[in-house]
């Protein structure tokens, strides 16, 4: 193993990259579908509703509703919600094609439509979301289970060094990943355990504030010592959420453990 070093210039904060989240394409969609699919689920009841009753009509838009919330998120439930209870008053109840509602009982139903969607409508995105979580779970433990692994055969701690550098840029979209041995020069922002980031000696909050400007070292300790560090060049979009950054932290966390065992390293 070689030493590689630099020299570093005191990084003071920056002002941050905007933070504002695009939506995913497929939320777009259902948002579209919340305002589109009531209409044409309503339109396409027109020709019974004389013979469907009010109740179950509103029933019918309530699964167009959970279909919509299941498809994107609350926020498409709840545009789904509000576009079925507006079409079943316009077009199912009398007077058709009016949104007054003659009978009082009408206007329950009409109400009901709407919390109930609105309820239905979270708790099909919230399980959307938690689907989401348990995937995004299982794509981090790959990550972790692939590096202790790959720590316990190779025969080179170098071997897990490179390994990590390549995990990181993925994990944390990292337009550059490199590793530097030896001593600490220099004094940039830092990636710490909880997954914040100081800068100098201020807490800097990524998750509202983006990622300072400049490289983020991240540092690896074997047996609590330190061996090395990761510098992180972010690349373009969002910072990372906080459960990726913690995923980061674990990984350097077993490159240091892979560094210790391997012994110190020649030149240090």
């Amino acid at each position: 193993m070689s030493i590689m070093t630099g020299t570093w210039k005191l990084h003071r904060p920056h002002r941050a990259r905007s933070t504002a989240r695009p939506w995913p394409p497929r939320d777009r969609l259902a948002l579209a579908a919340g305002l589109i699919a009531p209409p044409a689920v309503a339109l396409a009841l027109v020709p019974f509703r004389t013979e469907l009753s009010y109740t179950n009509a509103a029933l019918i838009l309530v699964v167009a509703v959970v279909a919509v919330a299941a498809l994107g998120n609350r926020a498409a439930g709840a545009v789904a919600a509000l576009s079925a209870a507006v079409w079943f008053e316009f077009l199912l109840t009398r007077p058709y094609q009016t949104f007054e509602i003659a009978d009082g009982a009408d206007i329950a139903t009409a109400v009901l439509l709407l919390v109930v969607g609105l309820i239905v409508g979270q708790l099909a995105a919230r399980a959307r979301r938690l689907e989401v979580i348990a995937v995004t779970d299982a794509a981090h433990l790959a990550r972790i289970h692939r590096t202790a692994a790959l720590a316990q055969s190779a025969n080179s701690a170098d071997t897990v060094v490179d390994h990590v550098r390549h995990e990181l840029t993925g994990l944390l979209g990292l337009r550059a990943c490199r590793f530097e041995y030896g001593t600490l020069l220099g004094r940039p922002p830092r990636l710490e355990k909880d997954g914040t980031v100081t800068v100098g000696r201020h807490s800097w909050n990524p998750d509202t504030d983006g990622w300072p400007e400049g490289e983020i070292e991240l540092r690896a300790y074997g047996n609590g010592h330190y061996l090395g560090r990761f510098m992180l060049t972010p690349g373009p979009g969002v910072v990372p959420a906080l459960q990726a950054r913690l995923v980061a932290v674990t990984l350097a966390d077993q490159t240091g453990a892979a560094l210790d065992t391997a012994g110190p390293v020649r030149g240090w």
